[in-house]
C-alpha cells in the first residue's frame, strides 16, 4: 500500500509543476491599491484588465459608504447561523426579491458563494433516474456539480445545437426507461472565449423535447440585455429559462449569489441545497451592499454605457490591428496567440514589466497545448488612453513573438 501522499508529492499536476517558476507572479500575483483601471504590480503602475468589476462598483464612492455604514451597524458576523435556524432576515428577503424581480422571475434564492451554489444546486435539482445533459465549455462549477450526479449525464460539442439535439434523443430514451427527467446546462456568457450560449435555439427545442433549462449567467447579469438584466433578455428568451443563477462576484463587485425561478423551485431549493442549509448566511454587510449594488444597476444606465464605449474601442481596436478575438459577443476580450508555456511566462513578464499591462493568461490544461489566450476584462473605469496604450503594447509584444524573442528568453527562465 502507498502512502497517500507519495503521488501528490511526485505529481503537482499539469499547473502546479510550475510553481516555483510562476508562484507570486503569473500565478498568486500580489496587485495593489484601490480596484480600479490602473493598479500596483510588483513596485509600478499597471493598466490592470484581469479584474470583473465590469461596472466600476467595486471602489464606487456609493458603493464604499453603504459597505462602510453596514460593517459598523452589523459587523461582519450577523447574522449568526445558517438561514434555515438563526441566519435570517428581513433584509435577505428583501434582496432576494429584488433580484426575482429584476431579471423577470417569481423568487429567487441568496447563495453564499457562485460556485458553492452551483455545484449544489446541479445536486438537488436531479436525481440517480435523471438525466443531464450540459455543453462541454461550462464553467469548473457545473462540471464539478455534474461529477456528484449518480445518473446518466451527456455532454454536447460547445454551443452545437445539432450535437445537444442528438444528446437530448439519447437522454429522452433514458429518461424514459427510468421514469426521470432532463436538465440542460448552459452558461449565459462563456467566460474563457467570451461566446453567448445558443441560449434561443435551446429553449426552442423545448418544442420537441421535455426538459428543463439550467443558465448560469455569471457574465451575462448586468452586462447584457435591457438594464443588464443579462443574456435570457439580450436573446429575449429569459422566460424559457428554468433556473437563472446569476453572481454578485462580477458586476455588481461583491460576494454570493442567486438563483431566480418560479417560487415552488426556489422553495425546494431551500429546502433541499446542502450547501446553504449547513453553511452560515450570508453576512449583513455583503446583503446591505448588494441592495445598493442592484439599485445602481436599475438606476445608472451610464455605468453600462461606459462599459460597452470601452469594450468595443478594445475590441475594435485590436481587430483592426489583425488579432484574433475568436468569437466573442460579449465584454470578456480573449486574445489568441500560439505558442507553448514557457513563452507564454516570458511573454506576460514583458508585457507587465516592460509595458505596464497586466491581464490574465490562460494556458493548457484549460486550454489545448500550443494555444494562448491573452485574456482582457474591460471596465466603466478604463479609458480611451488605457486602449490606446494596449493596442501598442500587444502590437510590440506580438512582432518579439513572432521573431521567437520569447521562445529564446524562455529557455534562460527554466
Amino acid at each position: 500500500m502507498k502512502d497517500l501522499f507519495e503521488r501528490i508529492i511526485k505529481d503537482k499536476g499539469p499547473l502546479g509543476k510550475w510553481a516555483e517558476q510562476a508562484e507570486g507572479y503569473y500565478v498568486f500575483p500580489k496587485l495593489e491599491g484601490p480596484i480600479s483601471n490602473r493598479m500596483g504590480f510588483n513596485g509600478k503602475k499597471v493598466i490592470t484588465w484581469s479584474i470583473n468589476d465590469y461596472l466600476g462598483l467595486a471602489n464606487h464612492p456609493e458603493v464604499i459608504k453603504v459597505d462602510g455604514e453596514a460593517a459598523a451597524e452589523h459587523g461582519m458576523a450577523y447574522p449568526m447561523g445558517a438561514r434555515m435556524m438563526s441566519g435570517h432576515t428581513p433584509f435577505h428577503e428583501q434582496l432576494e426579491q429584488e433580484c426575482a424581480d429584476f431579471v423577470g422571475k417569481e423568487a429567487a434564492y441568496l447563495v453564499n458563494f457562485g460556485y458553492q451554489g452551483m455545484v449544489s444546486a446541479i445536486d438537488a435539482l436531479v436525481t440517480k433516474h435523471d438525466v443531464i445533459v450540459y455543453d462541454m465549455d461550462t464553467h469548473a462549477c457545473i462540471i464539478d456539480g455534474v461529477r456528484l450526479h449518480a445518473g446518466k449525464r451527456f455532454v454536447y460539442k460547445h454551443n452545437d445545437v445539432e450535437s445537444l439535439e442528438k444528446n437530448l434523443q439519447r437522454a429522452t430514451r433514458i429518461a424514459t426507461e427510468t421514469n426521470g427527467g432532463i436538465l440542460v446546462i448552459s452558461e449565459g456568457v462563456f467566460g474563457m472565449r467570451g461566446e453567448q450560449g445558443r441560449l434561443k435555439e435551446i429553449v426552442a427545442l423545448k418544442k420537441k423535447y421535455n426538459f428543463r433549462f439550467l443558465v448560469d449567467d455569471a457574465h451575462g447579469f448586468g452586462t447584457l440585455g435591457e438594464g443588464g438584466r443579462g443574456t435570457g433578455f439580450e436573446q429575449g428568451v429569459q422566460d424559457g429559462i428554468d433556473v437563472y443563477f446569476a453572481t454578485f462576484a462580477k458586476a455588481m463587485a461583491g460576494i454570493g449569489a442567486f438563483f431566480a425561478a418560479d417560487k415552488g423551485i426556489i422553495q425546494y431549493l431551500q429546502y433541499n441545497m446542502r450547501s446553504q442549509m449547513f453553511a452560515k448566511s450570508l453576512p449583513m454587510a455583503m446583503v446591505k451592499g448588494a441592495l445598493k449594488r442592484l439599485d445602481m444597476l436599475r438606476t445608472m444606465p451610464e455605468l453600462k454605457e461606459k462599459l460597452w464605449e470601452n469594450v468595443n474601442a478594445l475590441q475594435n481596436g485590436l481587430r483592426a490591428e489583425g488579432f484574433d478575438l475568436g468569437t466573442t459577443q460579449t465584454c470578456i476580450t480573449p486574445v489568441f496567440l500560439k505558442g507553448d508555456i514557457p513563452e507564454a511566462m516570458a511573454m506576460v513578464q514583458d508585457l507587465r514589466e516592460n509595458y505596464g499591462i497586466f491581464c490574465s493568461i490562460v494556458v493548457y490544461p484549460v486550454i489545448p497545448k500550443g494555444l494562448i489566450i491573452l485574456r482582457m476584462i474591460p471596465t466603466a473605469t478604463h479609458t480611451l488612453e488605457d486602449v490606446k496604450e494596449t493596442i501598442e503594447a500587444f502590437s510590440g509584444m506580438r512582432s518579439k513573438l513572432e521573431k521567437g524573442i520569447y521562445k529564446r528568453i524562455a529557455a534562460t527562465m527554466m
